[in-house]
This record gives structure tokens, C-alpha cells and sequence, in this order.
């Protein structure tokens, strides 16, 4: 049965050439971040903000296409397809893997927004820094909600094959899932140490990194944690970092005193990360059951 108890894989010969000479987790981090920043930041950017709506939009989930069937291993180069394809995790998922990692993916979405409501409740809501550079205010509705959509998931299913795919999977080969993880999750936070929003929550940056690192290793799959990436980011942007669907107005519990609000916040964190651990069990289950014998 696969578990994170699991011995890493014996070391292979190093490519050759200047690559080859980089060290092993440089090498994986820099692929990582290659394949997210290549559509991740460029070809968003420069669709969105030079290609008038609807068209930008319609380019960019052809783009968003594009970049999930190369990255999984099709078209050329035909020799490294195999590579690409167990980079990004390209598998197919029996019906049982699919419920309970989906089961993980909402909990890890409730998890992502109680924590910041919990987050918010014991320091202040740092709203001037957190709206900074959005505004939405004259862009029409349907303009606004279709931004949000295209770039929660463009970021959902960019950061997931950048940093749980093409990041994560060599370093688990090398070194093992928990070290695998806790390194894609260091530089997951220290990507966002340039955002005037990340101080306040980087531990929990931290923490839902793992989660998705964990659902990613458990499922077998990038698509799940792509799933639940880009519904938490559908909340994100359209809650936290615009006013879109309303406006966090809660004062710190130094100020309030501990209330009902925060105590249910309290619980329902608590709740979704109990519950996003009995299902990746349950994943992992569901996935052992699913392998030939």
C-alpha cells in the first residue's frame, strides 16, 4: 500500500551537461516554476490585458487546454512524454478515488476560507493591502465574474502542475512524499513573500500547500487539487481580494472579545482539516483498491 512511510527511489544518474551539474532540488524547483510562470504569469498577462473580453477570455482557456495537454505528455517531443506525462500525474482515477479526493478538495477549499476568517479574527483585516492594484468597480458584472473564473483557474491549474506536479513528483522519487512536500511548500510561501497581502498568512499558505501536496501524492492525480485550487481561488478573488461578492467587516477578537462568530470559525477549521484527513485515508484506500493485483 502506498503511504508516506514509503523509502525514496534510488538515486539516478544526473543529465549531462550544465543542467546535470545543478543540484537535484534546484533542478526540480526551477522545472517547477518554469511550467508555472510559462502560462501562470506570461501568456495570462498578456492575453488579459492586451486582448479585449470575451476574446481574451476565449484565448485563454484554449491556451489553458493547450498547456494541460502538452504538459501531460502529448505531442512533441516525443521522447520526453513518458516524463511529462508522470509529472503531471496524467492517470486515470476509478470512481472511488475520484469521490473521497473530492471530498478532500472541498475540505481543503472550506479549509482556506475559515482560515483566513479565523486568520482575520485574531490580527486585522488588512483590506488597503489586499485590494491593492484590483479594482473592478467599473468593469461590468459579467466582465468581473468572468475575470475571476478564468484567472482562479488558470492559477488552480498552473500553480498545481508547476509546484504538486512538475516540482513535487521528482523530489517524492528522490527523497520521499514528506520531504517532497515540505520543500514545494517552503517555496510555495516564499513565491508569495513578494505579495503586499502574504505576511499575516503565510503558515497558513504553508498548511494548505501540504494539503494540496497530500491530495496530489494520495490521489495519484493533479486534477483533483486543480479542482480544489481554483474554487478556493473563485472565493479568494471575488471576497478577500475584491468586494465582488461582499466585504470581510469583522473586527479582531482583542477588540471584540471572543464571540459566536469566532468560535464557529474555530470549529469549522478544525472540521475541514479532520475531514480532509479521513478522506485522503480514504483516497489512499480507494486507490489501493483500484491497482491490478
Amino acid at each position: 500500500m502506498t503511504n508516506f512511510n514509503q523509502q525514496p527511489s534510488p538515486t539516478t544518474s544526473a543529465p549531462a551537461g550544465f543542467w546535470g551539474r545543478i543540484p537535484f532540488v534546484i533542478r526540480a524547483i526551477l522545472t517547477g516554476l518554469f511550467v508555472f510562470a510559462i502560462v501562470g504569469n506570461l501568456a495570462r498577462v498578456a492575453i488579459l490585458m492586451f486582448m479585449p473580453a470575451p476574446w481574451s477570455f476565449i484565448l485563454m482557456l484554449v491556451v489553458l487546454w493547450l498547456y494541460m495537454k502538452y504538459f501531460s505528455g502529448s505531442w512533441w517531443p516525443e521522447r520526453t512524454a513518458v516524463a511529462r506525462r508522470e509529472n503531471f500525474r496524467a492517470t486515470n482515477l476509478s470512481r472511488g478515488v475520484w469521490t473521497w479526493s473530492l471530498v478532500a478538495a472541498l475540505a481543503v477549499v472550506v479549509a482556506v476560507q475559515s482560515g483566513f476568517v479565523v486568520t482575520f479574527r485574531l490580527v486585522a483585516y488588512p483590506a488597503e493591502e489586499w485590494t491593492s492594484g484590483i479594482d473592478l468597480s467599473g468593469v461590468p458584472l459579467w466582465m468581473a465574474w468572468a475575470l475571476v473564473v478564468i484567472a482562479a483557474m488558470t492559477a488552480g491549474i498552473t500553480e498545481e502542475a508547476g509546484f504538486r506536479g512538475y516540482m513535487q513528483v521528482p523530489l517524492e522519487k528522490r527523497y520521499g512524499p514528506v520531504t517532497g512536500i515540505t520543500i514545494v511548500s517552503i517555496m510555495f510561501v516564499i513565491l508569495h513573500l513578494n505579495q503586499a497581502w502574504a505576511p499575516p498568512v503565510l503558515l497558513l499558505l504553508f498548511v494548505i500547500s501540504v494539503m494540496w501536496g497530500v491530495q496530489a501524492y494520495t490521489s495519484g492525480s493533479l486534477l483533483p487539487a486543480m479542482v480544489s485550487h481554483a474554487v478556493a481561488d473563485i472565493f479568494n478573488f471575488s471576497y478577500w481580494w475584491t468586494d465582488l461578492a461582499g466585504r470581510f467587516d469583522k473586527r479582531p477578537i482583542a477588540e471584540t472579545g471572543i464571540d459566536t462568530h469566532f468560535v464557529l470559525w474555530v470549529l469549522i477549521l478544525a472540521a475541514s482539516v479532520a475531514l480532509f484527513v479521513w478522506a485522503a485515508r480514504k483516497t489512499l484506500a480507494a486507490r489501493k483498491n483500484s491497482m491490478p493485483v
